[in-house]
């Protein structure tokens, strides 16, 4: 909106002690009617992208919040307690509803509301991820191999450990391998999330390392879902699809710009790699991957920023919580609940979330600094590590995903498994919670104690800190 200047040999009308306006002359008057209604044409004629029925700083203000931890996390959190109000409240109508299906057959996209959010919608969220990544990879902490080492064999051991502990407890009770990966991935949403609202005074190297695990953590769990749950390929499709990419990798290079160009590419490559048997989210992270992260001289924004700027409250506000809606809605009775604790395949998944992601984390980042030329970072301690371990067992969308692939053919035990998630996530968001809160203390006594003896060096509050 235009300002609006009170010329200097007119006194300003509301700068009048009593309070009283003057009667602006009717040529002034009419160019303010000019002005305002043109000012109020402007913005309703100006196009919108999200929340199209609220005023512009609202959205505004929407779109900011759905671009933070907390606000994601705590939407995918009411999602989640949504479905499973509704599947044990009102079953029957949570199941014709995730069972409805819509979209074109002959293009063989026929598939269920559940099918939608879970192929279709997550596609997004890894959309994202790929952007997450490829910034990392470029101009964030795995650009530098010495400060990437310890988050990257964190993640990587948070991985294999949490399989070994399925594994064993699975094979040790007559329970089958197929959900080994289900434990094995960091749900970033809800574990960043945790992270900002319980640790106000935590450093900001934390967020960096557990950032960083999980961007390794979603690309491992992104090859996981690529090689050991691809069925059937289809090489035309598959094809196809390398061809779309490829073609989105070429304008890009050109910059070509237009969401009008853009958009039906990415939808076509999506489309032909779900018909091509690989996972559909394989495409978003492919294009994701491809955008521009470095800036040009005079550039304020790169491409990667500007879409991820635009597509994030999109993943945060609909795709995420919408996935979780159908994934979670399991039944939470007492012969429910107990089942997981009594099937080996359940118990493994939530012992692997609980106990072999905080082993698996805190282990290779421990094993990584002693044997290895890496170093933590100064400005953490190992208690921090110990929490951020315990943080990375909240699993959730990912691993819902993972399980819903891994258990396809027995939909009974990927409801069970689902619980395990479910209550495993919990069990480790509650862990995380306490040593964060006890960690947020310790550095607020520091920082206190820093103010009142007048500061101190920076390696003497490191020592102390521990």
């Amino acid at each position: 909106m235009a300002e609006q200047h009170t010329p200097p040999d007119e006194p300003d009308p509301r700068s009048h002690p009593d309070g009283s306006t003057q009667a602006p002359t009717r040529g002034r008057a009419r160019a303010r009617r000019r002005t305002s209604t043109g000012t109020r044409k402007r913005a309703r004629i100006r196009p919108t992208v999200l929340f199209p029925r609220l005023p512009l700083p609202e959205r505004a203000f929407l779109a900011d919040a759905l671009r933070t931890e907390t606000v994601g996390g705590v939407l995918l959190l009411l999602a989640a307690v949504a479905a499973l109000v509704w599947a044990n409240a009102l079953h029957s109508s949570y199941e014709q509803a995730a069972g409805f299906h819509l979209g074109p057959s002959a293009l063989g996209l026929h598939l269920t509301l559940a099918h939608w959010a879970a192929d279709g919608l997550l596609t997004v969220f890894f959309f994202v991820a790929g952007i997450e990544l490829k910034r990392e990879l470029v101009v964030g902490e795995l650009r530098e191999p010495s400060k990437a080492a310890l988050p990257v064999l964190a993640a990587l051991c948070g991985m294999a450990v949490p399989a070994a502990v399925y594994t064993a407890v699975s094979s040790a009770g007559g329970g089958s391998l197929e959900g080994w990966a289900v434990p094995t991935a960091t749900d970033i949403a809800f574990a960043l999330a945790v992270l900002a609202v319980i640790g106000t005074a935590l450093p900001p190297a934390m967020r960096a390392f557990l950032l960083t695990l999980a961007v390794v953590d979603d690309l491992c769990a992104i090859l996981i879902i690529a090689i050991f749950f691809t069925s059937d390929i289809h090489i035309a499709a598959l094809a196809g699809a390398a061809g779309c990419l490829a073609a989105f990798w070429l304008l890009l290079r050109l910059e070509v710009h237009g969401w009008y160009v853009y958009l039906p590419l990415a939808l076509t490559t999506w489309a032909l790699m779900y018909n091509s048997g690989v996972h559909a989210t394989v495409s978003g992270v492919a294009m994701g991957l491809m955008l521009r992260c470095t800036p040009r001289p005079g550039e304020r924004r790169t491409p990667a920023e500007r879409i991820e700027h635009l597509v994030r409250p999109f993943s945060a506000g609909l795709a995420v919580p919408a996935f979780a809606l159908f994934a979670a809605g399991v039944s939470v009775s007492g012969s429910a609940l107990a089942d997981v604790f009594r099937r080996p395949e359940t118990l493994g998944v939530l012992l692997g979330l609980v106990v072999g992601k905080t082993l698996g984390v805190f282990g290779g980042t421990w094993l990584g600094a002693r044997f290895t030329r890496a170093e933590l970072n100064p400005d953490l301690a190992w208690p921090d590590v110990l929490a951020l371990a315990a943080l990375s067992g909240i699993g959730f969308t990912v691993s819902l995903l993972i399980d819903e692939l891994a258990f396809a053919a027995r939909p009974q035990l990927a409801d069970e498994a689902k619980a395990a998630v479910l209550i495993g996530s919990l069990a480790a968001a509650v862990l995380a919670a306490v040593l964060l809160k006890l960690r947020d203390n310790a550095y607020r006594a520091l920082a206190a104690e820093e103010t009142g003896d007048g500061g101190g060096s920076r390696a003497t509050l490191t020592e102390r800190k521990a």
